[in-house]
């Protein structure tokens, strides 16, 4: 039997979505993952194989790739400036209904950084698997290894994931009231307000990659974290915009210069009707497929100047 190219683009233009999704959760990376997919429509092209089953053809083929790109991205990042966080992704190309839960908690940045501390295998069998519900004879064709091998890196990813695997407010609707009142709070420069949002031992963390203006060090604590907010955010909101929007599946916003240029994202953990962390990425490189980046460096400089003249 053969498959007509056209036919061929037809298929894998429907699974895109889902490669892309399979790629990101693996990577980390938008651009990596938007290469990796690219890549694996060059492989199928290239292949004369006529596969039973397009999707777990083309899986297989994305999971090798992102398994590869790891690797030597994994070196890359030994020598990162500063806290590395994964690109932000504003939304998740890949629906499932039956699976939704899984795939919402999976593309959060806490659960991506916990899925960094497992190794290329464990991390592509635990997407396969736990995420998208891989049979373990597609899941051991696409990375492999034997069923039993992949079993075993299953229950060691799972392990680890269930240990550190981070909580958020179940309630959508309650965690973008509260987000809400934070982003108005954060406008107003607001003390008392953020204080009251703001677990006690909230953390604000940024990743700059040495490329952008960033904080020295984490601020850990309620008090710190809402005065270091309010002195800076009333003034830089008055030359920048902060738009709502979420990121990564949980509340956060975007940050655009005068010109609508992409400056950053900040990202909310929200728990117990708190906020817990606060991610920011200011690092350029993670931001030119959200919109041209701004330069980060003039929108300091002119805040600087804009709150000496207050």
């Amino acid at each position: 039997m053969t498959v007509s190219v056209t036919e061929r683009a037809e298929e894998f233009q429907e699974l895109r979505p889902l490669l892309f999704s399979i790629a990101y959760r693996i990577l980390g990376s938008v651009a990596e993952a938007e290469d990796t997919v690219q890549d694996t429509w060059l492989r199928y092209m290239a292949s004369p194989t006529v596969p039973t089953s397009t999707k777990a053809f083309l899986s297989a083929l994305v999971t090798r790739a992102a398994i590869d790109v790891l690797r030597s991205a994994r070196v890359r990042r030994e020598e990162y400036v500063g806290p590395w966080f994964p690109e932000p992704l504003l939304s998740d190309p890949y629906q499932d209904p039956e699976r939704s839960a899984e795939l919402a908690d999976s593309v959060s940045m806490a659960a991506l950084l916990l899925l960094e501390r497992l190794s290329p295998l464990e991390r592509a069998v635990f997407v396969l698997r736990e995420v998208f519900g891989f049979g373990f004879p597609e899941v051991a064709a696409a990375v492999g290894r034997s069923e039993a091998a992949c079993r075993q890196l299953a229950v060691r990813a799972r392990r680890h994931m269930d240990l550190g695997r981070p909580r958020f407010e179940a309630d959508q609707e309650e965690r973008r009231e509260l987000a809400a009142r934070f982003f108005d709070a954060l406008r107003d420069g607001d003390v008392r307000a953020l204080r009251d949002l703001l677990a006690a031992d909230v953390q604000l963390v940024g990743d700059s990659g040495g490329k952008a203006p960033a904080l020295a060090r984490s601020v850990v604590g309620a008090d710190a974290v809402a005065r270091l907010l309010a002195a800076v955010f009333p003034t830089l909101t008055r030359i920048a915009r902060l738009d709502p929007h979420e990121v990564n599946g949980q509340p956060g916003a975007i940050l655009r210069d005068r010109d609508g240029n992409v400056a950053g994202t900040m990202i909310l953990d929200v728990l117990d009707g708190r906020v817990q962390m606060i991610r920011s990425v200011v690092n350029p490189d993670k931001l030119g497929h959200l919109g041209p980046p701004a330069d980060a460096w003039a929108v300091a400089r002119e805040l600087k100047q804009s709150r000496r003249g207050n």
